[in-house]
Formats: C-alpha cells, structure tokens, sequence
C-alpha cells in the first residue's frame, strides 16, 4: 500500500472480513479487499468530451469490496446499500442493457442505475466487458460490497468506482494481471456498451491512476497522463465534499447532450473557417489562433461553450503550475474560476447547487471551490486550509441550513459537509 493513505481504517477492513467470512464459510484471513476510492476533477470541467486536458484526485472515500474466491463458477453477492443476494454464473453470456434508449444518461450515478435494474447489474456488467475482450475467467468470488455513507449520489465517479471494484475482484480471484490502461477501457466498455452511458474516461482513469499527494493530469486527445507531485506545499490542504441534499440525476434532461452538441457545432464552424473542415469537429482540433481570429463570427450561445473550452483548456495549464510550485492561492482561484465558467458560459448547474458554490467561496480558509459534475445534483468540492477545515465546514453547513433548509434538513449533519484527504489508485489489499 502506498505510503500515507488513510483510507480504508483498520476497523473498516475487520468488519469487511468478517462479513465475508461469515458468508464463504471461510477464514478471515483469506478475505481480499478491493479499495476503489472516489475522485474530484478540481480543473477541466466538460471539456474532456472535446479532447481537453483534464485533472483529477482521488479522495479517501470511496468502495470497499471484501471477497474470497469461490472456487467455482459462481458469483455470489451482498450489498451494505441495497437488499438481497445476487447470485451470476461466469459461465452465462452476458449481453448490454442499457437503461434507456432516449435521454440524458451522463449524469447517472450508481443507486439510479441499481435501483433502474438488479444492483448485481454492476458485477454482471464487468464480467460482460471481460468477456467480450477475450480474458478468461473460471473462479467467481463471494463477496460484500459497500460504498462510503452519502456519496453514492455525490456525482464523484460512484458508477466507475463500482465498476473497478468488480473488474479488480475478478482478475484478483483468477489471478490475472491487468494493467491500469487496460482497466479503464474495461470499465468504459460497462459504462459506455453494457449501461448505455455516454460519459468519458477522466473517471475509471482517475480512479486506476491516481497516486497519493499528486495530481492526475490527463490528455483527452491523446489519452496520455503524468502524475504531477508539488516541490512543497506553501500550506497543507485538506478537501470539502458538501453535499446539496439533491438525489435525482436528472436523466432525463437533456443539457447535457445538448452541450456537447453545441460545443461540435462551434468546432465544426471554427474549423472550416480556418480551412480545416477535415478534421473531426472537436474543439481540440480548433488551434487556439483560429478561435481567436473567429470567435467574433459564432452565435452567441456557440461563443459561450466554446468560450468556457479554451479559458478552462488554460486554466487547466495554468493549475497544473500551481500546483507543482505548490502555490494553493492561485490553485484554488482558478478551481473557482472554473466554477464561475461552468455556470456563465457552459450554463449548467442547479440553484441549489449555485448557492452552495458560493457559499463555499465564502467559508473561512477555503482556496477554491467548485459544483462536481453537470451540477444538477450531488455536491460541491472545495480545497480549505488544513488549519481552518472543521471551522469551514461548520460554517458551511449553518449557511446551507439558511439558504436551503428544506434539502439540507435531508441530510446526515454527520455527513452532510465532509471533511476528506486525497487518496491512491484502486487496488486490492
């Protein structure tokens, strides 16, 4: 296990053991555990669809997965969120099933894709993606499955942990070694070919690639990464997760979609009249030259996305220099800025959501802050002072009360504000 990691606690690993053992039949000892922690993307909101470069961290919250092998062929499975026992035979095909055909499907999380279907789904959908790229399994595993309280619906890459915490099961179980590139195409194939989902990889890649104390840096053009650890720190930082107290994913709303067309539209236009209408009509392909010599020419709504593209596209380069000098000011401005961005120029996010973000820029010892996600539901994330993150957090939760006390009385006062460090790369322990 990497050095410094907090996560999972001694505690957490015992009960998990425990409970498989008493499932398998079998010693403790013998329970394996995958740890598949969760991940923030602090700069490069919606612009890994368009090839953009992204950054991603994972935090020390996330899926533990305690399994033992089973010796045979089945799959046999319980969850500490959802009801009942899933039993899978490796030795059926599985086939895609998407949970619909028309929609918004990116904002998805995992309960809405548990509680649309059989939460076994998940396990089926990883043996689905091994099957269909040719990796032999023969052994499933008994297992249980849990994922830290209140983030199931936080829009932190739920789904992807989900999926990675199975794949790793089943290659541990039949001990396969896989690597992490590997991995992420696995999980793309649940997400995207079992589920249906139209997301990106910045999730499963987060999650596989992650190390302590560094940020991830992902090209989406290329898909090359570099792991970015600062010189020092100026000040030690801790991260806060607040929740909105909103659940439903809005599936069905099609901004989503809707974005990523507009943000082509623009590419298509900035492309052809720059004499490069040959190339694939992503923003990435746009020089940033050209945009700037035409961007006075596209309607206004197509100025907008492809405004937030290239500001975030450079907020994004400009973080990554903060971050390896170590300079949490000028890392957290920009974390915000982005936040500002996603909401006047890719206009996404709910009111809710918009009121905490500002709540947040608000609070004591807080950097930077931004809503996860498509920000129509879920949290916020933000990076606070070490020294000021109880202070923050208290704060935060008091403030939210007033704004939204309905959503917020929904929440656990326990949980509702999160106080989390970063974390590692999944792995089995």
């Amino acid at each position: 296990m990497e050095k410094g990691l907090s996560w999972p606690c001694e505690d957490e690993l015992k009960r998990m053991r425990q409970i498989v053992s008493a499932m398998a039949g079998r010693s403790p000892e013998e329970v394996r555990v995958v740890v598949s922690p969760y991940r923030i993307c602090p700069l490069g909101a919606h612009i890994d669809h368009q090839g953009g470069i992204v950054s991603a961290m994972t935090i020390n919250k996330g899926v533990l997965l305690g399994f033992i092998p089973s010796g045979d062929t089945k799959i046999i499975l319980r969850s500490g969120q959802f009801n009942g026992e899933v039993r899978i035979s490796i030795d059926e095909v599985q086939y895609p099933r998407p949970i619909r055909k028309n929609g918004e499907n990116h904002a998805c999380d995992s309960r809405k894709l548990q509680e649309d279907s059989n939460w076994g789904n998940f396990a089926r959908g990883a043996v689905y993606a091994l099957q269909s790229r040719g990796i032999s399994i023969t052994q499933g595993i008994i297992g249980y499955i849990n994922g830290s309280e209140g983030f199931d619906s936080s829009g932190l890459s739920s789904s992807a942990a989900v999926g990675v915490a199975y794949l790793l099961a089943l290659e541990s179980a039949n001990n396969l070694t896989i690597p992490p590139t590997e991995n992420i195409e696995y999980d793309r194939v649940i997400e995207n070919e079992y589920f249906g989902l139209k997301n990106g990889i910045l999730d499963q890649s987060a999650i596989l690639l992650s190390r302590h104390g560094c940020l991830t840096c992902m090209d989406c053009k290329t898909k090359e990464h570099k792991l970015i650890r600062p010189l020092k720190l100026q000040k030690f930082y801790k991260i806060l997760v607040a929740f909105s107290g909103l659940r439903d994913a809005l599936t069905n709303n099609p901004g989503y979609n809707c974005r990523v067309a507009e943000c082509q539209q623009a590419a298509r236009f900035l492309l052809k009249a720059s004499g490069n209408d040959n190339l694939e009509p992503y923003l990435c392909n746009v020089e940033p030259e050209a945009y700037e010599m035409y961007k006075s020419k596209l309607e206004p709504i197509l100025a907008k996305r492809a405004e937030h593209y290239f500001s975030e596209n450079n907020r994004v380069i400009k973080g990554l220099e903060a971050w390896a000098s170590g300079d949490l000011q000028e890392f957290g401005k920009l974390i915000s800025a982005s936040g500002l961005s996603s909401i006047q120029n890719y206009e996404c996010g709910c009111e809710p959501l918009k009121q905490l973000y500002e709540i947040l820029l608000t609070a004591p010892g807080v950097f930077g802050a931004r809503f996860s996600g498509a920000g129509f539901r879920g949290c916020c994330v933000a990076f606070v002072d070490a020294d000021f993150a109880e202070e923050a957090a208290s704060f935060v939760r008091e403030e939210y009360l007033k704004a939204q006390p309905e959503l917020a009385t929904q929440l656990n006062p326990n949980s509702a504000v999160t106080i989390c460090e970063g974390d590692g790369c999944a792995r089995v322990i």
